[in-house]
């Protein structure tokens, strides 16, 4: 009995989650020497996924480097300023996925506008030798 009002308690804190990510991300942008994590896509196949450099992007624009931000993915600032809208909603009404972030439609937008760059920055590194990823080598 103790162990399942312990998951209770943890899930009733889940609207925290938001505000945590963002508070790491953001910490991370000040002291980028933190560890974190690696691709595991590109670790695997040596090819950059859709979000590969997403998360330092959007540590650079929650410290307010928004050029800085849009060199590492051009998503960096919008993630940053949904995941910080995400929290604030979440903090309000001590949810984890608030009313108006429920919309599918605005998700499958954002899913297919991050995989059209996606795809757009693969033909430019690949098909033109062009450098579109930060710091990650071209194969011949």
């Amino acid at each position: 009995m103790t162990a399942n009002r312990f998951l209770q308690r943890i899930q009733q804190a889940g609207y925290l989650l938001p505000a945590g990510v963002t508070a790491t991300l953001w910490l991370k942008g000040i002291h980028p020497g933190l560890p974190g994590w690696t691709c595991p896509v590109r670790a695997l196949t040596g090819v950059p996924c859709p979000t590969c450099f997403l998360s330092r992007a959007t540590s650079a624009a929650l410290t307010g480097d928004l050029s800085g931000s849009v060199q590492w993915h051009a998503f960096g600032p919008i993630a940053a300023a949904t995941l910080l809208g995400w929290s604030v909603l979440s903090l309000r009404e001590r949810r984890l996925l608030p009313r108006p972030l429920r919309n599918s439609t605005l998700w499958l937008l954002a899913s297919a506008a991050l995989l059209t760059y996606w795809l757009l920055r693969l033909g430019l590194t690949y098909g033109l030798g062009l450098r579109e990823f930060p710091g990650f080598p071209i194969s011949p």
